[in-house]
């Protein structure tokens, strides 16, 4: 989902893609949190590069982007971005690279969330997810971070976890 909303920022203001940073937090889809002033273009917030109603678009298109690659593949899913988030995770964790990512990570009590695994900006190194860090949210950010896991712990409920 990052690599989206960063390739969505890069075409937007015509700028290398490797110097976009995105941060997302909660779930995929619909209860994804994107964080726009922690999203930055050589560590500029984007929303001091943009108007703001095309920060929103592109977090809105990030959303729903998933579903928007599906369609031209026409057939399966999206996996591209998802395997190379994959291999940067676990690069981080061969060579102990300490990186800081969104992650879906384990929350007990971080953000007021409590046992369910959501993505949230983590050190990533050799024993895994290090440390979470818990950024300074406005209240719809931290709602809307709170919402996301609770849809997923009522689905873990339906499936009997």
């Amino acid at each position: 989902d990052s690599i989206r909303m960063r390739a969505f920022i890069a075409m937007e203001l015509g700028v290398a893609m490797s110097d976009t940073n995105a941060m997302l937090l909660g779930g995929h889809g619909a209860t994804m949190v994107p964080l726009p002033r922690y999203t930055t273009v050589a560590g500029i917030p984007i929303t001091e590069l943009m108007p703001k109603e095309r920060v929103k678009a592109i977090s809105e298109r990030t959303k729903v982007g998933g579903g928007e690659i599906v369609k031209l593949l026409k057939t399966g899913s999206a996996y591209y971005a998802p395997a190379a988030a994959s291999v940067d995770m676990c690069k981080a964790i061969f060579n102990d690279e300490k990186r800081v990512l969104s992650a879906s990570a384990y929350c007990a009590g971080e953000y007021g969330i409590k046992d369910v695994y959501i993505g949230v900006p983590v050190i990533l190194g050799a024993k895994g997810v290090e440390k979470i860090y818990e950024l300074k949210l406005t209240k719809g950010e931290l709602s809307a971070l709170q919402k996301s896991a609770n849809t997923y712990k009522e689905l873990l409920k339906v499936l009997g976890y």
